[in-house]
């Protein structure tokens, strides 16, 4: 059977300006995928690498590029399932990791939980030797900017998703 592996970039409105970086990720992180199952690795092992290419890649909203706190900081959620058996290992309110996908499959593979949070995630990334990064090395402009338009008086980070919608909901319209 040929491999198969469908990669999607996360939710929000992309902008004109941030199409073709953030199309050229998605296609990335497939390829990254697919040459694992080429190469006969396990469906989770695609997952794991296409998902570690989009947390490295600032276009995605996961590991460098992740939407900031109401502090300015990096906390990020990561969950990962493997389908034959049905075990999955998450992780959130992560800081300082640069791939919290690698941390939520240790948590999968290494313990009877399937979710640690916040100081016991940053417990166990300890225990199992995953490096840390300093916080700044995640945010990005784009994040830092959209974090301070937040922090306005009258601003609604709402309006940002129902806008997103809207736009989806068109898109959906003309097919």
């Amino acid at each position: 059977m040929k491999p198969v592996i469908v990669v999607h970039g996360g939710a929000g409105r992309i902008f004109k300006e941030r199409e073709e970086g953030c199309r050229a990720g998605v296609v990335r992180a497939a390829l990254r995928g697919y040459r694992v199952l080429r190469q006969g690795g396990a469906a989770v092992d695609a997952v794991e690498e296409a998902v570690r290419s989009m947390e490295d890649d600032p276009h995605f909203n996961a590991g460098c590029g992740s939407v900031l706190n109401e502090k300015g900081e990096v906390e990020m959620d990561a969950i990962i399932m493997d389908g034959k058996n049905l075990d999955s290992g998450a992780v959130s309110a992560v800081k300082c990791i640069a791939n919290p996908v690698k941390l939520a499959r240790l948590v999968m593979e290494k313990t009877k939980h399937m979710l640690l949070t916040d100081h016991g995630a940053h417990l166990f990334a300890q225990t199992m030797g995953i490096p840390e990064v300093p916080g700044e090395k995640l945010i990005t402009e784009r994040s830092r900017e959209r974090w301070k338009k937040n922090l306005e008086p009258d601003s609604n980070p709402e309006e940002f998703q129902n806008d997103y919608a809207e736009t989806c909901l068109r898109r959906t319209d003309r097919r």
